[in-house]
């Protein structure tokens, strides 16, 4: 990608596992000169300056923004509207705004509160990857390598500054596609946003003693306390509740951020497991295990057709 122009100056606002990520991925790409890092933690900012994602800790968003090619949001979607109107007045006329946003549509529409004069310049962006892990310190320059990003440029975006993000995003080892804001929604709502709530759930339900029979809670010296059903938790539980141990704060935002079209996602998934219940109380093996071939051949598909 020899066309593709190194960044003189950017600016991350979120200096996290993404933001990190994204600032290590374009310097092992030769495709950045100087990273200016903004965030609320400063032990976190010193920790990504000493990890050389960032070259300088921002003083104020002016003198940050002044000069700045590029603005990277990568911050809890619910927090975007306000950095947008914090950032807006500074903004240069051709400086490329983009986010990490899980969310889109609540995104495009903060934009267009308050990023009005800079719209053309406006690209969402979402790259589909991560890791249960946060801080600066989880930061690595391979998180995005052959993961899908998501792109939903508006209207108002311009084709320059569509290509660029694209190609920063595939000089990072993206996979990028373009859709709607509200077609990115509602496919992340089933694959994305359900999965973790469902191991959110799944850990809270076994750890609060709410899996327990209640005659055993009745009990005394011999009631099963949730440390001993942890105890004996294997792999699959691990396997299944390792993204309950992601950023409570990000997924509030993003569960929030999406709830319309999350709402109904569970309600789908609420009659799945009413099927499921049904078939355990006939006693109907036939169809359990016809529903549990189905989804073992769908998953294998889709393990055989993913990178």
């Amino acid at each position: 990608m020899t066309d593709v122009v190194v960044i003189n100056k950017l600016v991350i606002i979120g200096v996290g596992l993404i933001g990190g990520s994204f600032a290590l991925a374009l310097r092992k790409a030769d495709l950045v000169t100087h990273v200016t890092g903004v965030g609320r933690s400063q032990a976190n900012m010193e920790r990504a300056r000493d990890l050389g994602a960032i070259d300088e800790i921002a003083r104020d968003l002016p003198s940050a923004l002044r000069d700045a090619e590029v603005v990277f949001l990568a911050v809890p979607v619910r927090q975007t509207g306000e950095i947008m109107a914090q950032i807006s007045p500074y903004l240069g006329l051709d400086t490329i705004v983009t986010d990490a946003g899980s969310t889109k549509q609540n995104v495009v529409e903060a934009a267009r509160t308050h990023l009005a004069e800079h719209l053309r310049n406006f690209v969402p962006g979402h790259p589909v990857a991560g890791a249960e892990l946060s801080g600066a310190g989880a930061a690595n320059p391979n998180l995005f390598r052959d993961k899908n990003l998501v792109l939903t440029p508006i209207q108002e975006t311009s084709v320059g500054a569509l290509k660029r993000v694209t190609q920063l995003w595939q000089a990072c080892g993206a996979q990028v596609s373009q859709m709607s804001a509200k077609r990115h929604d509602e496919i992340l709502a089933a694959v994305s946003h359900l999965p973790h709530v469902l191991s959110f759930a799944l850990m809270h339900y076994v750890s609060s003693g709410n899996g327990l029979e209640a005659d055993d809670r009745l009990l005394t010296d011999d009631m099963i306390r949730p440390s001993e059903l942890l105890r004996f938790a294997g792999s699959g539980f691990r396997d299944f509740t390792r993204i309950a141990g992601s950023s409570p704060e990000m997924w509030r935002d993003i569960c929030l951020g999406n709830r319309e079209v999350l709402s109904r996602q569970i309600d789908a998934y609420q009659g799945e497991l009413a099927a499921l219940r049904e078939m355990l109380v006939r006693g109907d093996g036939d169809a359990l295990e016809s529903i549990f071939a189905n989804a073992r051949e769908a998953r294998r598909q889709w393990l055989k057709e993913t990178p």
